[in-house]
């Protein structure tokens, strides 16, 4: 009977290395949830990027004020009878 509990004591004891500090441990667990939860907040960054793409598009396919602001802003273009100032700052 010692030798069984002796052999199930020993067993114990090597499953709970095993757990604590094997492959797959609880350290390993919890390195991987942090893990995962930052991942999550990288993807969730990502989708609200995303929308605001998907707005613009929508913004550009649809209405004819979106063209004429990038027109304007990106590449300087100005209407019929409308005069263009350029403000430089001397601060710099």
């Amino acid at each position: 009977m010692r030798i069984i509990t002796a052999a199930l004591f020993i067993f114990l004891l090597l499953l709970q290395y095993r757990l604590w500090f094997g492959k797959n441990s609880v350290s390993d667990y919890l390195e991987l949830q942090e893990s995962v939860a930052h991942q999550i907040a990288q993807n969730e960054k990502l989708n609200q990027r995303n929308k605001l793409i998907y707005a613009d598009i929508d913004d550009l396919k649809n209405g004819l004020e979106a063209i004429e602001e990038r027109a304007r802003n990106e590449l300087g273009m100005i209407k019929d009878g409308e005069t263009f100032f350029r403000v430089i700052n001397t601060d710099q």
